[in-house]
């Protein structure tokens, strides 16, 4: 519970702007990984340079916090959030667990950046992530994903 009420202390200036934030997560992702950028078919085309100030990245990843949001404030009771999530991106996007964890990292230098997480909201977010990960992962076992 420590941990999420920790995270979210500083998710204020993330829900105050989620396509800035959203837009920011999402091409820091593709920056730093560039592979994952083929996991998102309609953002395949789109030049790294391009990235920045797309309004369709922003929007994509303004859903991924909004998601995430969603997740803190359930504060770890988030089966019901979790198993229509697992749900598609086990069977329809095919999404291998390590990005939730590359993501998560990415959202961590985002939030320390421009919402002032400290180095113990940092280590909250990474345990908070660690179990909802895991949840994650319990699910695409249950259907055969192993991504």
């Amino acid at each position: 519970m420590a941990d999420f009420d920790l995270v979210l202390k500083h998710w204020g200036p993330v829900e105050a702007d989620y396509d800035a934030h959203g837009g920011l997560v999402l091409t820091r992702l593709f920056t730093e990984h560039p592979d994952t950028q083929t996991l998102f078919p309609k953002f395949s085309g789109i030049a790294q340079g391009d990235l920045a100030g797309n309004a369709a990245v922003s929007a994509h990843g303004a859903t991924v916090l909004k998601k995430l949001g969603e997740l803190l404030k359930a504060k770890g009771n988030h089966a019901a959030i979790l198993q229509p999530l697992a749900n598609t991106h086990a069977t329809k996007h095919k999404i291998p667990i390590n990005n939730f964890k590359l993501i998560t990292e990415v959202i961590i230098k985002v939030m320390t950046e421009k919402a002032g997480l400290d180095a113990a909201g940092q280590q909250a977010m990474r345990n908070v992530m660690t179990t909802v990960i895991a949840d994650i992962e319990a699910k695409y076992k249950e259907l055969g994903f192993t991504g």
